[in-house]
């Protein structure tokens, strides 16, 4: 199949791109710097400038136009720094304002993709304690449940137009070379890591190479709408800490408190990091997906041994 990936040179679509290649189909990259794309991707992935939020060159309008499948993973961002004013638009242009702009594009097609696959996240949620959330749970309060909801609502746009859309909340995906767990490893190789704040908030994560078969998967399911793209068994922060600690056989039990991250990155850490969700893939266990990884403990010794 013809596939159409926007960013596709991120942790997730980057090795998503490279599947997609083993498997034989066809890939075409949306990107704002086609040449350092092309750096990094096989030199078989077609890459194509375009400036997300800013509207469609006629390059990409001529990939589109020659595409079965979309596959929308560009975002900004979400966990690096305090969300200022300015830092909240951004991740709303990268994700909404992108989100609507590639609707937009499809619109002026005549024959279009058959499916849309539109990143989300299970931010969507919102700060919620020990709920058990499946994709029929409300979207809840804050920032990041308000940011899911408007780039969901972009991408589901779509559906007017005849694409059947699928919206998958990702949890934290954990996976070699980049995302959340790059970010934890040299504090806990060095026996500096632990729980945060009081370590109770929950932890729904996902191994990269799961997702990536998630994501394939839902190229031949009839379905559309939410999709939770989270391992079927979330975690505490404090047992993430332990199990991560028991894999590299150092000590996890350094606990940050919650008034130092408030004070160093503030909403961020309120949102991101003290609280959680509790969320399982109750539509892709229905629809007979099988997970590599369902635990964190095979997930952590496949990414670290």
């Amino acid at each position: 199949m013809r596939v159409v990936v926007t960013g596709g040179t991120g942790f997730i679509g980057r090795p998503l791109c490279q599947k997609l290649l083993e498997l034989r189909h066809t890939v075409t990259v949306l990107t704002r710097n086609p040449d350092a794309a092309r750096s990094r991707l096989d030199p078989r992935i077609a890459a194509i400038g375009w400036q997300g939020s800013r509207g469609a060159t006629d390059e990409m309008m001529t990939a589109l136009r020659s595409a079965e499948i979309v596959i929308n993973l560009a975002g900004a961002p979400i966990a690096e720094g305090r969300w200022t004013e300015q830092t909240k638009d951004r991740l709303r242009r990268s994700r909404e304002g992108t989100t609507s702009a590639l609707v937009a594009a499809l619109a002026k097609l005549q024959a279009r993709p058959v499916l849309l696959i539109s990143a989300s996240a299970i931010g969507y949620y919102g700060p919620r304690q020990d709920d058990l959330l499946r994709e029929d749970a409300p979207s809840g309060i804050g920032f990041l449940a308000s940011l899911c909801r408007e780039w969901e609502a972009a991408a589901r746009a779509a559906e007017r137009l005849g694409v059947q859309v699928v919206v998958p909340r990702i949890g934290v995906v954990l996976g070699r070379n980049g995302g959340a767990l790059a970010r934890m490893l040299p504090a806990f190789r060095l026996g500096l890591g632990g729980p945060l704040g009081s370590g109770t908030q929950w932890l729904s994560w996902i191994h990269l190479d799961d997702l990536i078969e998630l994501l394939l998967f839902l190229f031949h399911e009839a379905a559309s709408g939410p999709v939770n793209a989270t391992a079927p068994q979330p975690v505490t922060n404090e047992e993430f800490s332990r199990v991560l600690g028991q894999t590299l056989r150092r000590p996890a039990w350094l606990r940050t408190p919650s008034f130092a991250l408030k004070f160093l990155l503030g909403q961020m850490a309120e949102e991101l990091l003290l609280t959680g969700q509790r969320v399982v893939p109750a539509r892709a266990e229905a629809m007979g997906f099988r997970f590599r990884y369902p635990t964190l403990s095979e997930a952590l010794h496949a990414i670290l041994h």
